[in-house]
């Protein structure tokens, strides 16, 4: 066995970064930047109203109360779309509405709520306002030169909204890896179907399916394979021919029905790393097929989602172009004693609260959906550790 940190650094080292393109924004959700992005203009383009209302020479209401409102003479409207109006005298003003361009010579808007009608051609205004208030400025948000995105970002869609506010349309990024999930095992079915005596129902092929999609990168097959020879080979010709990353569960421990290892060395692959001194998850394994990357995980669900997360996950998105740790971590207190009385660092599903104090998810065995579904981090226990009530922890929170 090897450790953890051993196992992902050779296989990041071993994994290239995938080429770029250039997609459109509508396309680019969850990928990562393959180079700064940076605007060639001002957002918002021109002055414009904060908020409806009246545009004003704020020294005409400098002293406007309610009990002494200051009174215009109301001269236009503008209104969102509409080109700037022209410069209007002191002692008047122009109705406004929100993101219409304010008129020359204005330097304030006074809203709505701030107002009543004075006449069919003037209002009150019934409160002071100061110079720039109201108003947003071309360029506040963004100015010409500024980075948008920087290499290796992820785009979430706040980023593609602020790209899109500059007018930019498409975006360059990192491909995305294509995957191909095999599901080994002859007891498998698919989910829907009636199982027949010793027969179970296929979930890790849903789990890695959604895991991944929730990752960004393209699922272009989804596969059960039986525990046979001539199958796995099949199998893993087919899918490595197609894809960037071939991603098993099951098949990889030291059983009679455990093939993939064999298989891809049949096949002119490469394992180059087997057996992870962690719990769960330590018959896994990695390697190459053809020009594809090849990640075995455990059969056992929970098993599979752990090596999925320290392992499968960092180098997804080394392979995309990120730049940004996969690892979302906070500290956090045990809200009970958590033991491990094993040999390996054990990574436990837990329930971080709302007062941030941790407790186990539920049960811990490798075969449990439950507390795998119930759980929203991780947190890893070192081998022969006790860990008191109260102590401080860190966990790695799950999406």
């Amino acid at each position: 066995m090897i450790s953890l940190e051993e196992a992902r650094e050779k296989i990041l080292a071993s994994l290239p970064r995938l080429g770029s393109e250039r997609v459109p924004l509508s396309d680019a959700l969850g990928s990562f930047a393959s180079e700064d992005v940076r605007s060639d203009r001002n957002v918002p383009s021109f002055d414009n109203s904060a908020f409806d209302g009246y545009a004003v020479h704020a020294s005409d209401v400098a002293t406007a109360t309610a009990a002494h409102p200051a009174t215009l003479r109301v001269i236009g409207i503008a209104t969102a779309g509409s080109a700037p109006g022209p410069a209007f005298p002191k002692g008047s003003c122009l109705r406004i509405f929100t993101g219409a361009p304010m008129p020359a010579g204005a330097d304030a808007v006074v809203m709505q709520e701030d107002t009543r009608t004075a006449g069919p051609d003037s209002v009150d205004i019934l409160d002071t306002v100061r110079p720039r208030e109201g108003v947003r400025f071309a360029g506040e948000d963004v100015r010409p030169g500024d980075v948008l995105v920087r290499t290796g970002h992820r785009l979430n869609p706040p980023a593609l909204a602020l790209v899109a506010s500059t007018g930019i349309g498409s975006i360059p990024i990192h491909r995305r890896p294509s995957i191909f999930l095999l599901s080994t095992g002859s007891e498998l079915i698919e989910p829907g179907l009636d199982p027949q005596p010793g027969q179970i129902h296929d979930s890790n092929g849903v789990l890695l399916d959604a895991l991944a999609r929730n990752e960004g990168a393209k699922v272009i097959g989804c596969e059960r394979v039986t525990d046979e020879v001539h199958a796995t080979v099949a199998a893993l010709q087919r899918a490595s021919a197609h894809a960037d990353v071939v991603i098993t569960s099951g098949g990889v421990s030291v059983g009679d029905a455990d093939l993939l290892r064999p298989a891809i060395t049949a096949l002119g692959g490469s394992v180059d790393l087997w057996r992870i001194a962690i719990k769960p998850g330590k018959p896994f394994a990695y390697g190459r097929l053809g020009a594809a990357t090849w990640f075995g995980l455990p059969g056992n669900p929970v098993a599979a989602f752990v090596t999925w997360h320290v392992l499968v996950r960092p180098a997804l998105r080394h392979l995309a172009g990120s730049r940004v740790s996969p690892f979302r971590s906070v500290h956090a207190h045990l809200g009970q004693t958590i033991s491990n009385g094993g040999d390996r660092r054990h990574f436990i599903r837990v329930i971080v609260d709302e007062e941030g104090l941790v407790r186990p998810a539920g049960t811990q065995a490798s075969h449990v959906h439950s507390s795998m579904a119930a759980a929203n981090a991780l947190l890893d226990v070192p081998p022969s550790t006790t860990w008191e009530t109260g102590r401080a922890v860190r966990v790695d929170l799950l999406d």
